[in-house]
Protein backbone atom coordinates (compact mmCIF):
# COMPACT_ATOMS: atom_id res chain seq x y z
CA UNK A 1 0.00 0.00 0.00
CA UNK A 2 1.13 3.63 -0.51
CA UNK A 3 1.37 5.28 2.61
CA UNK A 4 0.04 8.72 1.35
CA UNK A 5 0.06 12.08 3.51
CA UNK A 6 -1.90 15.25 2.35
CA UNK A 7 -0.56 18.98 3.51
CA UNK A 8 -3.75 21.55 3.18
CA UNK A 9 -6.31 19.03 3.78
CA UNK A 10 -9.19 21.56 4.25
CA UNK A 11 -9.71 23.31 0.47
CA UNK A 12 -11.46 22.45 -2.76
CA UNK A 13 -8.34 19.99 -4.22
CA UNK A 14 -7.49 18.87 -0.58
CA UNK A 15 -10.89 17.76 -0.05
CA UNK A 16 -10.84 16.05 -3.88
CA UNK A 17 -7.65 14.47 -3.12
CA UNK A 18 -9.44 13.02 -0.42
CA UNK A 19 -12.37 11.77 -2.44
CA UNK A 20 -10.48 10.15 -5.19
CA UNK A 21 -7.72 8.49 -2.35
CA UNK A 22 -10.08 7.25 -0.24
CA UNK A 23 -11.63 5.38 -3.45
CA UNK A 24 -7.29 3.76 -4.79
CA UNK A 25 -7.22 0.38 -3.66
CA UNK A 26 -3.55 0.31 -3.45
CA UNK A 27 -3.82 4.16 -0.76
CA UNK A 28 -3.17 4.02 2.75
CA UNK A 29 -4.36 7.58 4.47
CA UNK A 30 -1.82 7.89 6.98
CA UNK A 31 -2.23 12.16 8.31
CA UNK A 32 -3.83 14.93 6.78
CA UNK A 33 -3.02 18.51 8.20
CA UNK A 34 -4.44 21.85 8.96
CA UNK A 35 -3.41 24.43 11.33
CA UNK A 36 -6.75 26.34 11.77
CA UNK A 37 -8.72 22.77 12.40
CA UNK A 38 -6.18 20.42 13.76
CA UNK A 39 -7.73 17.95 16.27
CA UNK A 40 -11.29 17.92 14.38
CA UNK A 41 -12.50 15.33 12.52
CA UNK A 42 -12.41 15.11 8.32
CA UNK A 43 -15.57 14.18 8.29
CA UNK A 44 -17.01 16.80 10.56
CA UNK A 45 -15.99 19.64 8.16
CA UNK A 46 -16.76 17.00 5.15
CA UNK A 47 -20.13 15.18 5.59
CA UNK A 48 -19.71 13.79 2.32
CA UNK A 49 -16.45 11.63 3.80
CA UNK A 50 -18.40 10.49 6.57
CA UNK A 51 -17.88 6.79 7.35
CA UNK A 52 -14.90 6.78 4.38
CA UNK A 53 -12.75 8.72 6.21
CA UNK A 54 -12.26 8.43 10.35
CA UNK A 55 -8.80 11.06 10.61
CA UNK A 56 -8.71 13.98 12.22
CA UNK A 57 -6.61 16.95 11.11
CA UNK A 58 -3.15 17.01 12.37
CA UNK A 59 -0.92 20.03 13.04
CA UNK A 60 1.80 19.96 10.41
CA UNK A 61 4.22 20.40 12.77
CA UNK A 62 3.72 17.24 14.50
CA UNK A 63 2.57 15.44 11.97
CA UNK A 64 4.33 12.04 10.50
CA UNK A 65 4.42 13.33 7.17
CA UNK A 66 8.63 11.61 6.99
CA UNK A 67 6.16 8.48 7.92
CA UNK A 68 4.67 8.78 4.13
CA UNK A 69 5.70 7.44 0.93
CA UNK A 70 4.37 10.35 -0.95
CA UNK A 71 2.82 13.60 0.70
CA UNK A 72 0.70 16.45 -1.71
CA UNK A 73 0.65 19.46 -1.27
CA UNK A 74 -2.93 21.22 -1.64
CA UNK A 75 -1.69 24.42 -0.28
CA UNK A 76 -1.64 28.00 -1.48
CA UNK A 77 1.24 29.37 -3.54
CA UNK A 78 4.69 29.32 -1.71
CA UNK A 79 4.21 26.83 1.04
CA UNK A 80 5.75 23.39 -0.51
CA UNK A 81 8.59 25.50 -1.34
CA UNK A 82 9.42 26.12 2.26
CA UNK A 83 8.66 22.72 3.55
CA UNK A 84 9.23 20.12 0.80
CA UNK A 85 12.67 20.17 1.16
CA UNK A 86 13.07 18.09 4.41
CA UNK A 87 10.21 15.88 3.16
CA UNK A 88 12.43 15.16 -0.04
CA UNK A 89 15.46 15.16 1.88
CA UNK A 90 13.98 12.17 3.80
CA UNK A 91 13.04 10.11 1.10
CA UNK A 92 9.71 11.39 0.72
CA UNK A 93 7.86 11.80 -2.71
CA UNK A 94 6.24 15.02 -3.33
CA UNK A 95 3.17 16.16 -5.52
CA UNK A 96 2.59 19.78 -5.56
CA UNK A 97 -0.41 21.12 -6.36
CA UNK A 98 0.49 24.71 -6.41
CA UNK A 99 2.52 26.55 -8.85
CA UNK A 100 5.71 26.42 -6.39
CA UNK A 101 7.69 24.47 -8.89
CA UNK A 102 6.41 24.67 -12.56
CA UNK A 103 7.94 27.65 -13.90
CA UNK A 104 11.63 26.72 -14.51
CA UNK A 105 13.03 30.30 -15.38
CA UNK A 106 13.06 31.54 -10.98
CA UNK A 107 13.23 35.31 -11.81
CA UNK A 108 10.06 34.55 -14.38
CA UNK A 109 8.32 32.85 -11.25
CA UNK A 110 9.40 35.62 -8.85
CA UNK A 111 7.92 38.60 -11.42
CA UNK A 112 4.48 36.18 -11.26
CA UNK A 113 3.70 35.39 -7.53
CA UNK A 114 5.16 38.49 -5.87
CA UNK A 115 7.59 36.22 -3.81
CA UNK A 116 11.41 35.43 -3.53
CA UNK A 117 11.75 31.51 -4.10
CA UNK A 118 13.10 29.55 -1.66
CA UNK A 119 14.47 26.29 -2.76
CA UNK A 120 15.52 26.97 -6.34
CA UNK A 121 17.82 24.02 -6.76
CA UNK A 122 14.45 22.03 -6.67
CA UNK A 123 12.83 23.63 -9.44
CA UNK A 124 15.36 22.49 -11.78
CA UNK A 125 15.09 18.79 -10.44
CA UNK A 126 10.98 19.08 -10.24
CA UNK A 127 9.48 17.12 -13.21
CA UNK A 128 5.92 19.15 -14.73
CA UNK A 129 3.19 16.42 -13.80
CA UNK A 130 1.22 16.61 -17.55
CA UNK A 131 1.48 12.65 -18.04
CA UNK A 132 0.44 13.03 -21.80
CA UNK A 133 3.88 14.64 -22.26
CA UNK A 134 6.39 13.82 -19.33
CA UNK A 135 4.73 9.94 -18.35
CA UNK A 136 8.51 8.77 -18.87
CA UNK A 137 9.97 11.06 -16.70
CA UNK A 138 6.74 11.24 -14.04
CA UNK A 139 7.94 7.19 -13.38
CA UNK A 140 11.45 8.21 -11.51
CA UNK A 141 10.44 11.95 -10.40
CA UNK A 142 10.78 12.74 -6.99
CA UNK A 143 9.25 16.60 -6.94
CA UNK A 144 5.45 16.53 -9.48
CA UNK A 145 5.09 20.46 -9.79
CA UNK A 146 1.51 19.37 -10.95
CA UNK A 147 -0.15 21.44 -13.88
CA UNK A 148 -2.45 24.22 -12.95
CA UNK A 149 -6.11 23.95 -14.66
CA UNK A 150 -5.84 26.14 -17.14
CA UNK A 151 -2.53 24.81 -18.52
CA UNK A 152 -3.82 21.60 -18.32
CA UNK A 153 -6.89 22.34 -20.93
CA UNK A 154 -5.15 24.55 -22.96
CA UNK A 155 -2.19 22.72 -23.41
CA UNK A 156 -3.76 19.13 -24.24
CA UNK A 157 -5.83 21.24 -26.66
CA UNK A 158 -3.09 22.39 -28.88
CA UNK A 159 -0.93 19.89 -28.05
CA UNK A 160 -1.23 17.97 -31.38
CA UNK A 161 -0.98 21.04 -33.37
CA UNK A 162 1.88 22.68 -32.02
CA UNK A 163 4.50 19.14 -31.78
CA UNK A 164 3.09 18.88 -35.70
CA UNK A 165 4.08 22.43 -36.58
CA UNK A 166 1.12 22.77 -38.57
CA UNK A 167 0.00 25.75 -37.13
CA UNK A 168 1.50 29.10 -36.63
CA UNK A 169 2.81 29.15 -33.07
CA UNK A 170 3.09 33.61 -32.88
CA UNK A 171 -0.25 33.53 -33.18
CA UNK A 172 -2.20 31.73 -30.89
CA UNK A 173 -4.87 32.25 -28.68
CA UNK A 174 -6.57 31.03 -25.77
CA UNK A 175 -10.38 31.90 -24.35
CA UNK A 176 -10.98 30.32 -21.27
CA UNK A 177 -13.35 30.28 -19.07
CA UNK A 178 -13.39 28.84 -15.09
CA UNK A 179 -16.03 27.79 -12.78
CA UNK A 180 -15.57 29.66 -9.26
CA UNK A 181 -14.29 26.68 -7.22
CA UNK A 182 -10.99 27.40 -9.25
CA UNK A 183 -10.45 30.23 -6.96
CA UNK A 184 -10.15 27.94 -4.18
CA UNK A 185 -12.11 27.58 -0.77
CA UNK A 186 -12.10 31.58 0.31
CA UNK A 187 -13.98 34.37 1.53
CA UNK A 188 -13.43 36.64 -1.26
CA UNK A 189 -15.81 39.33 -2.88
CA UNK A 190 -15.68 38.48 -6.62
CA UNK A 191 -16.62 34.78 -6.00
CA UNK A 192 -19.59 35.24 -3.24
CA UNK A 193 -22.66 33.98 -4.56
CA UNK A 194 -24.44 37.50 -5.21
CA UNK A 195 -21.46 38.73 -6.91
CA UNK A 196 -20.67 35.51 -9.19
CA UNK A 197 -24.31 33.93 -10.45
CA UNK A 198 -26.03 35.30 -13.25
CA UNK A 199 -22.70 36.97 -14.49
CA UNK A 200 -20.06 36.17 -16.94
CA UNK A 201 -16.84 38.52 -16.71
CA UNK A 202 -13.09 38.52 -17.98
CA UNK A 203 -10.10 38.69 -15.40
CA UNK A 204 -6.25 39.26 -15.87
CA UNK A 205 -6.52 40.36 -19.49
CA UNK A 206 -3.65 42.41 -19.15
CA UNK A 207 -1.34 38.89 -17.39
CA UNK A 208 -2.54 36.29 -15.85
CA UNK A 209 -0.16 33.89 -13.27
CA UNK A 210 -1.13 31.24 -15.63
CA UNK A 211 -0.08 32.45 -18.99
CA UNK A 212 4.10 31.88 -17.97
CA UNK A 213 2.90 28.09 -17.30
CA UNK A 214 1.19 27.91 -20.65
CA UNK A 215 3.76 29.67 -22.66
CA UNK A 216 6.69 27.46 -20.97
CA UNK A 217 4.57 24.12 -22.24
CA UNK A 218 3.75 24.67 -25.74
CA UNK A 219 7.34 26.20 -26.55
CA UNK A 220 8.67 23.20 -25.21
CA UNK A 221 6.85 21.55 -27.78
CA UNK A 222 7.40 23.87 -30.29
CA UNK A 223 10.80 23.67 -29.77
CA UNK A 224 11.12 27.44 -29.57
CA UNK A 225 9.11 30.56 -28.42
CA UNK A 226 5.56 30.86 -29.17
CA UNK A 227 3.47 34.18 -29.17
CA UNK A 228 0.41 33.29 -26.89
CA UNK A 229 -2.93 35.67 -25.92
CA UNK A 230 -4.61 34.01 -22.86
CA UNK A 231 -7.62 35.64 -21.86
CA UNK A 232 -9.51 33.89 -18.49
CA UNK A 233 -13.36 34.77 -17.93
CA UNK A 234 -14.89 33.79 -14.43
CA UNK A 235 -18.37 32.18 -14.99
CA UNK A 236 -21.41 30.55 -12.98
CA UNK A 237 -19.91 27.27 -12.18
CA UNK A 238 -19.12 25.50 -9.70
CA UNK A 239 -16.70 23.20 -11.96
CA UNK A 240 -15.05 23.07 -14.95
CA UNK A 241 -12.98 24.82 -17.59
CA UNK A 242 -13.76 25.50 -21.22
CA UNK A 243 -11.11 26.60 -23.38
CA UNK A 244 -11.58 27.67 -27.17
CA UNK A 245 -8.48 27.82 -28.59
CA UNK A 246 -7.53 29.30 -32.03
CA UNK A 247 -4.82 28.64 -34.41
CA UNK A 248 -3.92 29.78 -38.07
CA UNK A 249 -3.46 26.50 -40.93
CA UNK A 250 0.31 26.79 -42.04
CA UNK A 251 0.34 22.94 -43.54
CA UNK A 252 -2.69 21.06 -44.99
CA UNK A 253 -3.07 17.73 -43.13
CA UNK A 254 -6.07 15.69 -41.70
CA UNK A 255 -6.20 17.46 -38.21
CA UNK A 256 -8.83 14.94 -37.18
CA UNK A 257 -7.37 12.25 -38.02
CA UNK A 258 -3.62 14.27 -36.38
CA UNK A 259 -5.87 14.41 -32.66
CA UNK A 260 -7.24 11.05 -32.70
CA UNK A 261 -3.92 9.48 -33.20
CA UNK A 262 -1.84 11.56 -30.69
CA UNK A 263 -4.22 10.63 -28.06
CA UNK A 264 -5.53 6.99 -29.68
CA UNK A 265 -3.40 5.72 -26.10
CA UNK A 266 -4.27 8.34 -23.66
CA UNK A 267 -7.18 7.00 -20.76
CA UNK A 268 -8.16 10.67 -19.82
CA UNK A 269 -8.47 12.33 -23.10
CA UNK A 270 -11.37 11.75 -25.24
CA UNK A 271 -10.96 12.74 -29.30
CA UNK A 272 -15.29 13.75 -29.97
CA UNK A 273 -16.05 13.15 -33.94
CA UNK A 274 -15.90 15.73 -35.98
CA UNK A 275 -18.84 18.79 -35.19
CA UNK A 276 -18.90 17.82 -31.61
CA UNK A 277 -19.71 20.45 -28.98
CA UNK A 278 -17.91 19.49 -25.50
CA UNK A 279 -19.65 20.49 -22.38
CA UNK A 280 -18.11 21.08 -18.72
CA UNK A 281 -21.43 19.14 -17.69
CA UNK A 282 -19.66 15.78 -19.48
CA UNK A 283 -15.99 16.04 -17.31
CA UNK A 284 -17.94 16.91 -14.01
CA UNK A 285 -15.87 15.05 -11.13
CA UNK A 286 -14.10 13.03 -13.61
CA UNK A 287 -10.45 13.06 -14.93
CA UNK A 288 -11.27 13.48 -18.39
CA UNK A 289 -10.08 15.94 -21.47
CA UNK A 290 -12.64 16.26 -24.16
CA UNK A 291 -11.71 18.10 -27.18
CA UNK A 292 -13.06 18.65 -30.12
CA UNK A 293 -11.94 19.99 -33.71
CA UNK A 294 -13.65 22.69 -36.05
CA UNK A 295 -12.33 24.52 -39.07
CA UNK A 296 -15.09 26.76 -39.49
CA UNK A 297 -16.43 27.87 -43.08
CA UNK A 298 -13.32 25.45 -44.24
CA UNK A 299 -10.92 28.82 -43.78
CA UNK A 300 -7.57 29.16 -42.07
CA UNK A 301 -8.15 29.01 -38.29
CA UNK A 302 -8.63 26.01 -36.47
CA UNK A 303 -11.20 26.34 -33.30
CA UNK A 304 -10.44 23.76 -30.78
CA UNK A 305 -12.74 22.87 -28.02
CA UNK A 306 -11.42 21.59 -24.68
CA UNK A 307 -12.82 20.93 -21.70
CA UNK A 308 -11.86 19.87 -17.97
CA UNK A 309 -13.10 19.28 -14.14
CA UNK A 310 -10.97 22.16 -12.61
CA UNK A 311 -10.61 20.23 -9.84
CA UNK A 312 -9.99 16.79 -10.99
CA UNK A 313 -7.89 16.19 -14.15
CA UNK A 314 -7.13 20.15 -13.73
CA UNK A 315 -5.59 19.50 -9.61
CA UNK A 316 -6.26 16.49 -7.42
CA UNK A 317 -7.14 13.58 -10.36
CA UNK A 318 -4.21 14.67 -11.87
CA UNK A 319 -2.04 14.43 -9.04
CA UNK A 320 -3.10 10.91 -8.30
CA UNK A 321 -2.46 10.15 -12.02
CA UNK A 322 1.06 11.02 -11.52
CA UNK A 323 0.81 9.26 -8.15
CA UNK A 324 -0.33 6.21 -9.85
CA UNK A 325 2.62 6.58 -12.45
CA UNK A 326 4.94 7.19 -9.85
CA UNK A 327 4.47 3.88 -7.84
CA UNK A 328 4.16 1.46 -10.64
CA UNK A 329 0.35 1.67 -10.50
CA UNK A 330 -2.22 1.49 -13.32
CA UNK A 331 -2.39 4.88 -14.45
CA UNK A 332 -6.36 4.53 -13.98
CA UNK A 333 -6.23 3.02 -10.65
CA UNK A 334 -8.78 5.14 -8.70
CA UNK A 335 -9.89 7.38 -11.57
CA UNK A 336 -12.68 5.60 -13.42
CA UNK A 337 -15.39 7.65 -11.45
CA UNK A 338 -17.99 8.64 -14.37
CA UNK A 339 -18.92 12.35 -15.00
CA UNK A 340 -21.87 13.63 -12.53
CA UNK A 341 -25.12 14.33 -14.91
CA UNK A 342 -27.48 16.26 -14.46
Amino acid sequence: MIKVGIIGGTGYTGVELLRLLVQHPEVALRTITSRGDAGALVSDMFPSLRGRVDLKFEDPATADLAGCDVVFFATPNGVAMQQAPELLDAGVRVIDLAADFRITDIAEWEKWYGMAHACPDWVAKAVYGLPEVNRQKIRDARLIANPGCYPTAVQLGFMPLVEAGVIDVSHLVADAKSGVSGAGRKAETHILFAEASDNFKAYGVAGHRHLPEIRQGLSLMAGGSVGLTFVPHLTPLIRGIHATLYGRITKEIDFQALFESRYAAEPFVDVMPPKSHPETRSVRSANTCRIAVHRPQGGDTLVILSVIDNLVKGAAGQAVQNMNIMFGCEETTGLWQLPVLP
